[in-house]
């Protein structure tokens, strides 16, 4: 069984691939390999709404499955900059 709703899946699926993104297009760092990153985009889902409106329709808008480069218009960056950052100190 997976864990948590549709929903709230959906969102972690959105949390991670928008910091991976954030980390390769603004730190010059990767996270994950492409081929984890390209996976876990075409897995994301605009349609489904998370309850925060302002990243639902971000996602349907400015979201696509093929590139990184929608993270430069992400409305959260400063949240993403502070995962990132945390993600990559607890890796060394």
């Amino acid at each position: 069984m997976t864990w948590g709703s549709p929903e709230e899946i959906e969102r972690r699926r959105r949390i991670r691939v928008s910091v991976w993104a954030y980390a390769y297009e603004l730190l010059d760092r990767s996270l994950v390999s492409d081929e984890t990153f390209d996976r876990e985009c075409k897995l994301v889902d605009p349609s489904i709404s998370t309850g925060h409106e302002v990243l639902d329709v971000f996602f349907r808008e400015q979201f696509a499955d093929y590139t990184g480069q929608w993270v430069h218009r992400h409305p959260e960056k400063h949240k993403l900059a502070a995962l990132a950052r945390s993600y990559i100190h607890k890796q060394f």
